[in-house]
């Protein structure tokens, strides 16, 4: 569908048809205003202050034509995240491609958890399973200057993105980035952290169809699909990470909604084991200490 955004049609014109074929969309329309300002600030590269400021502002052709790719795109399901370029995360702004999982703001609960059992003061070794975007490792690494990190993942082209991401925030340094598939093949060396932190995939094979299409038809499977139940990735990392974290270490990661009392299961020999819950009162997060 066309938004039909003509050369000398304004700012406030081109906005204000975009909104309408947005909300158009079934499950577009809640979020359709929004996502046509912030389409149109990134076509235009200016600011929403300066939209507000002049709204009469006439569109070039060249932006219109551009403004209008953007609401085609986003016609399409496309997650606006994707579009951009760029997702806010724990006050930083990483950049996002389809290869790799959108950062929720779900998971700033997780670096919050584990940001609270470190000492920002002393060295301390972090292993970052399953990095994506690189979010995790180097929200970590921004807070924690004496923190050496290892994020992995099985995808070189989700690494050469949390590259990007750790050159832009200047953590290059304290972020290595390895291929791996979970812990596999990891060197027995490397076996003595103190943190290890991870967002597996742990959405149930079932539950597919009852993603928003945004998600379901965009974002990479393999970081979002864990099996039947949604536990396939626990079941692997659980005991891996217990083999890779030091006496007393710390095991950190980010549960699916109704996961709670499986997870309590996997880590019924280890101690300390807590979980905490986001705003709405659903364990997100599960903390447990390796005996």
């Amino acid at each position: 569908m066309r938004v039909g955004v003509g050369a000398e049609m304004t700012v406030r014109e081109a906005v204000a048809r975009a909104t309408r074929e947005l909300e158009a969309s079934l499950v577009l329309r809640a979020d359709g205003a929004r996502d046509a300002v912030l389409l149109m600030m990134n076509a235009t590269g200016t600011t929403r202050a300066a939209m507000i400021a002049d709204p009469e502002r006439a569109l070039t052709a060249e932006q219109a034509r551009m403004y209008e790719g953007l609401i085609a795109r986003r016609l399409k399901n496309e997650p606006i995240q994707y579009i951009t370029g760029e997702q806010g995360f724990f006050g930083l702004a990483l950049r996002v491609t389809p290869a790799v999982l959108i950062p929720r703001p779900e998971t700033e609960h997780l670096v919050e958890a584990v940001l609270a059992e470190i000492d920002v003061s002393e060295p301390v070794r972090v292993l970052d399973v399953g990095t994506g975007s690189g979010a995790i490792a180097i929200a970590l690494a921004s807070r924690l200057p004496r923190a050496e990190i290892v994020a992995v993942d099985i995808s070189r082209t989700a690494l050469e993105i949390a590259r990007e991401n750790a050159a832009r925030y200047g953590v290059s340094g304290q972020v290595r980035l390895v291929a791996l598939d979970l812990l596999d093949g990891l060197a027995g060396e490397e076996f003595a952290f103190d943190v290890i932190v991870s967002n597996p995939p742990y959405v149930a094979e079932g539950e597919r169809e009852g993603l928003h299409p945004q998600v379901r038809e965009w974002e990479p499977a393999e970081a979002l699909f864990a099996g039947v139940d949604g536990m396939d990735v626990y079941r692997r990392l659980v005991p891996q990470a217990g083999g890779a974290l030091r006496p007393g270490g710390l095991l950190a990661m980010e549960i699916g909604q109704g996961q709670r009392e499986a997870i309590a299961t996997l880590l019924a020999e280890w101690g300390e084991v807590r979980f905490v819950d986001d705003l709405r009162g659903i364990a997100r997060v599960v903390m447990a200490r390796k005996p």
